[in-house]
């Protein structure tokens, strides 16, 4: 299973933003506001293309996706009725690997995926191992039994209880059981993408 190995504070001070790789003060290690490099202080101009390259490139990294993955988001989302930027997004946060992650039962994405992968989810009584499955309202989402006791899920039940969910899932920290209740709308999806760039980079 493909996915980005390299070094992450790199990325992050790149695009300016935290980007979940870890559970970290991303402050603490690195000083997003300076660029990667000898000479990160030297700001560049950036084109229009530069920057919508770099907010798909943001969303890309973020949601842990390979470049021929978020184009056949990309393509599903200007294909249905709607808002194109709004539909990806939705389809982004939709993503097995993010509902754990939303849910709390992982602390970052990169863990999401990794107890997806190895069986430790169970959507609606089936054990899924595929972290791009596409859950729908109302599905069920919980931690397999043979997980529950793992020392990182109950770390990341600690940590998502300190802070808020979002209110389109509901979870039982008890059971470990979670219902995705409804597809986020856009006020309730991050504020730091700029999704209307890379329909704009796409649609050239």
């Amino acid at each position: 299973m493909a996915r980005y190995i390299g070094p992450t504070c790199r990325l992050s001070r790149r695009y300016e933003m935290d980007l979940d790789f870890k559970i970290r003060d991303i402050k603490s290690k690195c000083n997003l506001a300076l660029p990667p490099g000898q000479h990160g202080s030297r700001k560049k101009r950036v084109s229009d293309y530069g920057l919508q390259l770099a907010a798909k490139q943001q969303l890309r990294y973020k949601y842990g996706l390979l470049e021929k993955q978020f184009h056949r988001l990309y393509v599903e989302a200007a294909r249905r009725t709607g808002s194109t930027g709004v539909i990806l997004m939705q389809l982004l946060e939709s993503r097995l690997d993010n509902v754990v992650y939303r849910m709390g039962f992982a602390s970052t994405r990169r863990e999401a995926r990794q107890l997806v992968g190895h069986k430790g989810i169970v959507v609606n009584g089936h054990v899924v191992s595929i972290p791009s499955y596409q859950v729908k309202v109302g599905d069920e989402v919980s931690v397999r039994e043979a997980a529950k006791e793992q020392t990182r899920v109950k770390e990341a039940i600690q940590r998502c209880n300190e802070r808020e969910r979002p209110d389109w899932v509901h979870v039982d920290a008890t059971t470990l059981v979670g219902i995705y209740k409804r597809v986020p709308d856009r006020i309730d999806l991050p504020s730091d993408t700029n999704e209307q760039l890379v329909v704009e980079l796409y649609s050239k």
